[in-house]
């Protein structure tokens, strides 16, 4: 029995979709994308069938225990959660979020633009700009005869 075998038991047997199995492993901060997701879960013989990493099940395992036991701070029921997220159709996100946990550890405010502080170079003023030059007058034209 391989890993992708034991993934998707755990799959089936927790009754959980793509998406997630996606937010259970953003609990640990482990990004993967639903496609490769869905690659993993492929038969075999599919040419786009993926192997399940030790890395890709080891954190999904460490993201479904906080999931199902919550932290040492705010600890939860397994069988509470479980039963839970089968009866309600609400996002395993918001239902996480109301509990208490966050999904992600970071802080994530507004982003700003990239501002250089210099001129690009040492001491270099930026170069002025010049208007673009058209496409027709650099376009030269070819008939298809070698000229000689």
């Amino acid at each position: 029995m391989n890993n992708n075998d034991v993934f998707k038991k755990l799959r089936v047997a927790l009754q959980l979709r793509d998406d997630q199995i996606i937010e259970i492993l953003n609990l640990v901060n482990f990004r993967v994308s639903k496609g490769e997701l869905g690659n993993v879960f492929r038969n075999e013989e599919h040419p786009n069938f993926m192997e399940c990493g030790d890395q890709l099940l080891r954190n999904f395992l460490n993201g479904l225990v906080i999931y199902l036991r919550g932290t040492k701070e705010d600890p939860k029921q397994p069988m509470e959660v479980l039963n839970q997220i089968k009866t309600s159709k609400i996002p395993l996100k918001e239902v996480y979020q109301k509990e208490g946990g966050t999904t992600n550890s970071k802080k994530e405010g507004p982003k700003k633009p990239f501002t250089p502080k210099k001129p690009f170079g040492p001491g270099k003023p930026a170069a002025k700009k010049q208007k673009p030059e058209s496409p027709i007058e650099r376009f030269t034209f070819n008939s298809g005869k070698n000229k000689k």
